[in-house]
């Protein structure tokens, strides 16, 4: 890992800054925002259309290179468009597209590049308006889902299940499985004899969580100065 050379200060101005873009840009282009979201260079997180509602304790993640996406394109109001559950994982390069309905339950974890759809966008045989029957998605909680896998229209994949990296999804997957491939196919059931900890088990307490990051921040960077830091934006340390 890289070195932070920032002083405690200067980082905590990056964070305010981060805060003040979430409330005055992303937040009033969402139906709702959750208490305590954990939202990195917000932006570089893309939203169209509404209505888009997410709950408490969301970690977003937004990367220069891989812009995560949340879209609902539909000239019908009366819609659900994109919901999403308590403490919920969403890495960079996510694209979620909302034609309806997609659900995402509390506990879910989408890798990079997933895509998620409910819609082919177009019909078949008249490919110049979006087709006229509905579908959806849904993600029942605590389901995991592996980098650059695709979860299409209709599905619903269910609790605690893992969609494996790569993988086209055009089915339902039952609760406590392994799927992969493409299309998708139950691989091994989970074993359910064992405990299965969520996001929400391990960090329900976001202001404990909050207080000791802060704390472990201040120990690992309370030797760092300003002129330090400017230094290794100039004169960068060589890497063995």
């Amino acid at each position: 890992m890289i070195k932070d050379y920032r002083p405690y200060y200067i980082k905590k101005a990056w964070y305010r800054l981060q805060h003040l873009y979430i409330r005055h840009t992303l937040s009033p282009q969402l139906t709702s925002l959750g208490k305590h979201p954990f939202i990195v260079k917000p932006w570089h997180i893309e939203i169209f259309g509404g209505p888009v509602r997410i709950g408490d304790n969301i970690t977003l993640l937004g990367c220069a290179d891989k812009k995560t996406r949340l879209t609902v394109w539909s000239e019908n109001k009366d819609i659900q468009g994109i919901t999403i559950g308590d403490h919920v994982l969403i890495s960079p390069g996510v694209r979620i597209s909302a034609a309806n309905n997609i659900s995402i339950a509390d506990s879910c974890m989408l890798a990079s590049h997933v895509y998620i759809t409910d819609s082919d966008w177009h019909g078949i045989y008249d490919r110049s308006l979006p087709p006229k029957e509905k579908s959806f998605v849904v993600l029942e909680e605590n389901v995991w889902v592996g980098d650059s896998a695709i979860i299409c229209k209709g599905v619903t994949i269910g609790k605690n299940s893992i969609i494996g990296a790569g993988s086209v999804v055009t089915s339902d997957v039952p609760a406590n499985v392994m799927a992969a491939g493409n299309p998708a196919k139950i691989i091994k059931p989970l074993d359910l004899d064992k405990p299965m900890i969520t996001r929400k088990d391990r960090f329900w307490d976001a202001d404990k969580m909050t207080d000791a990051l802060e704390s472990a921040e201040q120990e690992n960077l309370k030797d760092n100065t300003f002129l330090g830091w400017i230094r290794s934006l100039v004169f960068p340390e060589k890497k063995n």
